[in-house]
């Protein structure tokens, strides 16, 4: 894949989440627009999955532990043949429709758990990896592995700066869950301003206490970066926390890197504005390239 049909299908995904939150006047673009690259690079890389039996046993897990980003994820649900359909996007946060402000379990097709609470996601993350180490042990034999998947996940400042976070981040660092591996969204930005505002410690440090393999990322943005930094990941037998230095909104010229960019629909004029940066058409809202498609739909079908 060269590097301009990459930045294409992110920008899809990028594009398809905005254009979704300034229909519904209402959301979170700041924080699809930042992690795209991350959601591409997991899902078209690495994740296991089959759109065709979303509940598949020993699928990979994915989980928007910042489920406020959530139409970062129902974007690839879509793209990659879930039961999300293209009007699904359009009606993102309306009553009755399958895709909600938040991601819910057993709602919506493809998701793997329901986030919101910031730090949920993130812990519910440490109990999957636990039952998967525990039916590995149960049913895995020398020759056979029945039970081996992992937990992936993009857990934000919000996530990290919550109490329940820590206790179950400490018990994964414990147990020694190799199978985690979670990809820290670092922007610097709240939705107050800064984060420097309330929380200033060092979080790969903290996790290399809690006994987490920990590697950084210095462009969120670099597939190639994240790619092998998780395929690091998975050689090691921790845990994993990959620091991902990001910036939220990426692409609005006024909004990027500010706390303008994390929770209000950017309004027709910056989002027009970051197409236009991106290289990407204003007109039509929700586009979705035919060979984007045809890429996106062929990994969900391997």
């Amino acid at each position: 894949m060269n590097d301009d049909f990459q930045n294409k299908a992110i920008n899809t995904l990028r594009f398809l989440s905005a254009d979704g939150v300034q229909q519904a006047n209402s959301g979170h673009p700041g924080l699809p627009m930042g992690t795209a690259a991350i959601a591409f690079t997991i899902w078209m890389k690495h994740l296991k999955f089959d759109p065709q039996n979303p509940d598949w046993a020993d699928r990979d897990r994915f989980i928007l532990s910042g489920g406020h980003g959530s139409m970062l994820l129902y974007s690839m649900l879509h793209l990659t043949g879930f039961k999300v359909t293209l009007d699904d996007l359009k009606h993102f946060r309306q009553w009755g429709s399958n895709t909600p402000g938040h991601p819910e379990y057993g709602f919506t097709p493809g998701v793997d758990t329901t986030t919101g609470p910031l730090g949920q996601g993130l812990s519910n993350g440490v109990g999957m990896a636990i039952a998967e180490a525990h039916l590995a042990a149960e049913f895995n034999k020398l020759d056979q592995k029945i039970v081996d998947h992992y937990v992936y996940g993009i857990v934000t400042d919000g996530d990290l700066q919550e109490g329940v976070a820590s206790e179950a981040a400490s018990l994964a660092g414990h147990l020694k869950l190799g199978k985690i591996i979670y990809c820290y969204d670092d922007n610097h930005i709240s939705i107050d301003g800064p984060t420097s505002l309330s929380f200033s410690e060092d979080c790969g440090k903290r996790f290399e206490a809690y006994g987490w393999h920990v590697s950084y990322v210095a462009d969120g943005n670099d597939v190639e970066e994240i790619d092998n930094a998780i395929k690091a990941a998975k050689l090691d037998p921790r845990p994993s926390l990959i620091v991902c230095r990001t910036h939220i909104g990426f692409g609005m010229p006024n909004r990027q890197d500010t706390s303008k960019a994390h929770g209000e629909p950017p309004g027709d004029d910056e989002l027009n504005a970051a197409k236009r940066n991106l290289g990407w058409p204003e007109e039509p809202r929700f586009l979705v390239p035919d060979d984007v498609k045809a890429f996106f739909l062929k990994t969900g079908e391997k």
